[in-house]
Parts: C-alpha cells; sequence; structure tokens
C-alpha cells in the first residue's frame, strides 16, 4: 500500500493539473470564439483515441510495463502542453491547435488511464481495492470542485501559458513519484497472452473479446454500463437548460448544482474508503446505482420553485455514483486476470465514451421537442429498475464467484 499512495500522491497533482489545463482552455476558446460547435468538438476530439483506438491501445498496455506506459504517457502530454504553451507566448495559438493538443493529450490519457487502473490490482490487496476505488472517485470529485474556481482565480492574476505551465511542474512531481516505485509485471495467464511477442496485436485483441464472451456476468457489466451512460450522461449536459427553463435560475445557481455534485462524489467517496462496501462488491455497486437514478429522476419532477431541494438531490446522486463506480472498479480490478485488465478496461473506456456523443445526440432533439425533465425523469426510472432488475440476475450477482471458479479451472488446466 505504500507503494500505490507513493504513486497515487503524484497523479493526484497530474490530475488536477490536467484539470487546470482543460479549464484554461476552455475558457480561451469560449472568449475567442463563443461558439458552442467549437467547444463541442474540442470535447469529441479528445474522445476519439478513447473510443476509436482504446481497443488497440489496451493489448499494447497489457504486453508493456505497464510503469514506463505511465511515465511515458505524462511527459508526453506535459510536452504537448509546453509546446501550447509556446504558441500562447508567441501569439500564434489557434483553435484547430487546441484540438490538436486535445487529441494528443487524449491518446497520452488513453494509455495512462488503464495502466494506473492495471498497475493499482498489483499493488493493493483485494481486501482493500473497494477502499482505493472510493478514494479514487472522491479524488475525482475533489478536482471536479477545486479547479474550475481556483482556475478561474489563476487566469485573473495570470497569463494562459503561466496556468498551462502548471501541468507541466505536476507532471514531473507524478514522474518523479512513480520513478521511486517498482511495479511488478503481471504473472501470464492461460487467457491472457500465450507468447504475446509472438502474436499479433489483433490477435491479442481478439483474445481480449473472447475473454469477456466467455465471461457473462461480465459482458452483461459492459452492456448495463453502456445503457446507464447512455441515458445519465446527458443529463449533465442538460443541466444549464434545466435550471434555466424549468427552475429560472442562472449561472450561481447552476454553479450550485454542480459543486453539489461534485461534493456528493467526494463524500460518497470518503464513505466508500472508511466503509469498503458490502463483502458482495455487486450490491454495493448496485445500491449506489439505484440512489442515483432516484435522485437525478426526482430532480425532473420536483416543482421549479425548489432549487435547494434539487441542490440535495444532486448531491445524492453524486455520492451515489461515488458508490457504483467504485466497486465496479475494484470488482474488474480483483476479477480480471492482471494480464488481461489492459484490453478488459480499455474496452470500458470506448464504450462509455462512445456513449457520451450517442446519448446527446438523442437526447439533444428529445429535449427540444418534449422538454428536458422528461429526459431527467425517465434516465432516472430506466437506472432505477435496471439497479432492481440486476438484482435477479444470477450471472450479474455471481461475478465474482465466476471469477473464482475461472482462476480454480485456470490453474487446474495448468498443473502437470
Amino acid at each position: 500500500m505504500r507503494k500505490f499512495f507513493i504513486v497515487w500522491t503524484g497523479q493526484a497533482f497530474s490530475l488536477f493539473g490536467s484539470a487546470l489545463v482543460q479549464f484554461a482552455l476552455v475558457w480561451w476558446l469560449t472568449k475567442s470564439t463563443g461558439s458552442a460547435t467549437v467547444l463541442a468538438m474540442a470535447t469529441l476530439v479528445a474522445l476519439l483515441p478513447q473510443v476509436l483506438a482504446g481497443p488497440f491501445i489496451g493489448v499494447l498496455v497489457d504486453r508493456w510495463d505497464r510503469k514506463r506506459i505511465m511515465i511515458v504517457a505524462d511527459i508526453s502530454i506535459a510536452l504537448v502542453t509546453a509546446g501550447l504553451v509556446v504558441l500562447f507566448v508567441a501569439g500564434l495559438v489557434r483553435p484547430w491547435h487546441i484540438y490538436l493538443a486535445a487529441l494528443a493529450r487524449g491518446v497520452g490519457q488513453t494509455f495512462h488511464l488503464p495502466a494506473m487502473q492495471a498497475a493499482t490490482s498489483l499493488l493493493v490487496p483485494k481486501e482493500h481495492l473497494a477502499r482505493v476505488a472510493g478514494l479514487n472517485q472522491g479524488l475525482q470529485g475533489a478536482i471536479s470542485v477545486a479547479a474550475p474556481p481556483l482556475g478561474a482565480l489563476a487566469l485573473g492574476v495570470l497569463p494562459v501559458p503561466a496556468v498551462l505551465a502548471v501541468d507541466i511542474v505536476t507532471a514531473a512531481i507524478a514522474v518523479s513519484c512513480l520513478a521511486a516505485v517498482a511495479i511488478p509485471r503481471p504473472e501470464p495467464s492461460a487467457a491472457g497472452a500465450a507468447a504475446p511477442g509472438r502474436r499479433g496485436v489483433l490477435a491479442d485483441m481478439a483474445a481480449g473479446f473472447r475473454y469477456l464472451w466467455a465471461w457473462p456476468g461480465l459482458i452483461l457489466l459492459l452492456g448495463m454500463a453502456a445503457i446507464l451512460n447512455f441515458f445519465l450522461l446527458p443529463t449533465q449536459s442538460l443541466l444549464p437548460i434545466l435550471v434555466v427553463k424549468h427552475f429560472g435560475g442562472g449561472a450561481m445557481q447552476l454553479s450550485w448544482l454542480q459543486a453539489a455534485m461534485g461534493v456528493g462524489l467526494v463524500a460518497g467517496g470518503i464513505a466508500l474508503g472508511a466503509w469498503g462496501g458490502f463483502k458482495r462488491r455487486i450490491l454495493t455497486s448496485l445500491l449506489g446505482v439505484g440512489l442515483a437514478g432516484a435522485g437525478i429522476g426526482s430532480i425532473g419532477l420536483i416543482p421549479g420553485g425548489m432549487i435547494s431541494a434539487a441542490v440535495a438531490l444532486m448531491f445524492v446522486a453524486g455520492a451515489a455514483l461515488s458508490l457504483a463506480n467504485g466497486p465496479l472498479f475494484a470488482i474488474m480490478q480483483a476479477t480480471v486476470a492482471k494480464d488481461m485488465q489492459g484490453r478488459v478496461f480499455t474496452l470500458l473506456g470506448s464504450v462509455g465514451g462512445a456513449m457520451m456523443p450517442v446519448g446527446l445526440a438523442v437526447a439533444g432533439p428529445v429535449a427540444d421537442a418534449i422538454g428536458v425533465r422528461p429526459w431527467y425523469i425517465v434516465a432516472g426510472v430506466v437506472t432505477v429498475a435496471m439497479a432492481v432488475a440486476a438484482l435477479f440476475v444470477p450471472p450479474l450477482m455471481g461475478i465474482e464467484e465466476q471469477a473464482s471458479k475461472r482462476a480454480k479451472g485456470q490453474q487446474a488446466r495448468e498443473a502437470p
């Protein structure tokens, strides 16, 4: 655990630096162009590597040393930021430069995130994975709350290049922490990579798909995550419209709701870190899914004059999402073969990333046609219904037991 927390501390600095960069670039694009299309394009470009290249990158994460992957990814992202600093100082920066930087940073993050997730299972004992996942959820919530106001404060007293330079400093801290820790390589499994060096990338990627397909609980979990992302992700993008058209609020009221979500993520992460969740992790996750759905759906039901109730419900939804997501990552880290985790995590990221533009493409016209509130209500009902229905699906409820049986079967096959 000491090794893990050294790495985790460095990554916390790096994530904060990246959040400042994102805020500064979004603000610059907003002031320079005033175009919602430009902002949406920057978001989609950043997602492309995760959606399109994720499964290929996952193979490389499983093949290569995960510590080196994270170091190279951190350095590469910092170099991209340094390039932007030069362009800003020279007064040459244009929106298309931001697109290219977002694409390059997206590639680095698509390597880095699954490598960190897969490395965590090599450093943290299984019984503590849920607590660590809760800690990560709390960190993400804290950054989502702190980064925007700190970014705004920094931009008020510093030029954009100086704010971007913070990311270079935090990346150096992350790399230094990684360099100080030895991360073991995973033991090869029968499912993972029989002689990966002599197989092509496509063959290893196909092995990853076969691994998933042979595990009904994991397939159901992936499908469930895709459906939930489809319904829930647009609720955050549609929140400004809900605030203006239903609650009659403005920027201040929107900030209350966004802050409530972030604080909820922190609170839920801390609670999960202290509690650890139920012994059967899937129950903790489904409890979180159900509470998140109830919170989001209720926001669509309350009258327009009850903005304070909406803030409270958004806090509940944020805390519930920490309870939902944390155990899911812990289940993956504890049950997926160590040398398959890069492929599995990137596939999850690809599906989740793809659901954002797909969900928005559907939710936008629906909200324009019948209003925003029905999307919140339907999203809440579907989410709660899926959490309840999952309790009666044996492959999903027994996902961890399936992993134990698969591991024992593999050991029996490998025994002389």
